[in-house]
């Protein structure tokens, strides 16, 4: 039988989506799409390309993640190509689908096993990309509170006064600093690993720790990247402040639970942003989303249907596409318990 909470987080997701979209109908009543196609044909060619760049820059990073969870694994014998095909593959159908962890740790386990890994490796990379995620979440997050404290103040009445305090948001920006400090720290000083109740943080080699502390923050600033260049240069209040909007609307996609923050995302950005002419702010997260989700969606299902057959093509041929085992990797990973991914994998492929 399946769990409550398999039915319960669709249902708040569906929820987040409709609540959102009826607020964000109201921000937006007597916008006419006249108004958004105008926005759209004003951003310059330019601009364009410098949001299809950061698009490369927000991807590259998602499969270095890839690339630091397999050195950490001990494997060195999957293509770098191979390994971009796959990450690009799987965060673009997770971000357009959610559930990220799962639904990409499936498109994963069916890659990665096919080049030699157990599905205990696969769901201790998973566990270690989700980890990378987070980890640059709350650098660059930590980052904005403590040079921005302000920035939340945008979203008063939205969020408790507690957060959108400036006193509260630097204390709480710094609080963030000083956890990615204390695991660069116990990384560097080979501590033993910290456990706090069912959360366990294993400290990596510092050569894995380094690589993350580069690549976690690039996924983000990179998508922030495509949003900034599609927002029309007057009262454009500057990288940092979009970076910190968007990364306050991004974690309000994710908690919502709403497949791709539909909704969610757009809410946030446009109260954050009112200095900024509203039919100029939809085409940018328009443009966004034809970036950042439509278009590597659809790219992805074509990926995965072309892989998809040429492995029913080897099976008929009677043709394997295994290489040679990886070497048994230290089953270990932050904050995620690689045995119960492990489980999720096996009964999600089934």
């Amino acid at each position: 039988m399946k769990k409550i909470s398999d039915f319960i987080w669709p249902i708040v997701g569906l929820a987040a989506v409709a609540v959102s979209g009826y607020l964000l109908f109201r921000e937006l009543r007597g916008i006419s799409m006249s108004e958004i196609q105008g926005s759209l044909a004003a951003i310059p060619l330019h601009r364009f390309l410098l949001a299809a760049l950061s698009t490369l820059v927000a991807y590259a990073a998602l499969a270095w993640y890839d690339r630091i969870a397999l050195l950490h694994l001990g494997v060195t014998h999957i293509s770098t190509f191979f390994v971009s095909v796959c990450s690009f593959t799987t965060y673009a159908l997770s971000h357009n689908i959610g559930a990220s962890v799962f639904s990409g740790a499936v498109v994963r386990y069916r890659a990665y096993t096919a080049k030699g890994l157990s599905a205990a490796q696969v769901a201790v990379l998973v566990a270690l990309c989700s980890f990378t995620f987070g980890l640059g979440t709350i650098l660059l997050g930590g980052f904005v509170l403590v040079a921005l404290p302000d920035t939340l103040t945008r979203l008063q009445g939205y969020l408790p006064a507690i957060l959108t305090n400036p006193s509260t948001a630097r204390t709480l920006g710094a609080v963030l600093l000083g956890a990615v400090a204390l695991y660069v720290a116990g990384s560097l000083l080979k501590l033993k690993p910290l456990t706090i109740r069912s959360f366990k943080l294993e400290y990596p080699r510092p050569r894995i720790m380094i690589r993350q502390i580069i690549a976690a923050p690039l996924e983000l600033l990179g998508a922030a990247g495509i949003i900034y260049f599609a927002l029309p240069e007057a009262h454009n209040p500057g990288f940092l402040v979009v970076l910190a909007v968007f990364l306050a609307s991004f974690s309000a996609a994710l908690v919502s639970n709403a497949p791709g923050g539909l909704g969610v995302f757009e809410l946030v950005f446009v109260v954050a942003m009112p200095d900024i002419a509203r039919p100029a702010i939809i085409a940018a997260l328009l443009v966004f989303r034809m970036f950042y989700f439509w278009l590597p969606f659809l790219i992805s299902v074509v990926v995965v249907l072309l892989y998809e057959r040429n492995r029913l093509a080897g099976a008929l041929r009677g043709t394997g596409t295994q290489t040679a085992r990886a070497p048994d990797p230290p089953l270990v990973a932050q904050g995620l318990d690689p045995a119960k991914i492990e489980r999720d994998l096996k009964r999600k492929t089934v």
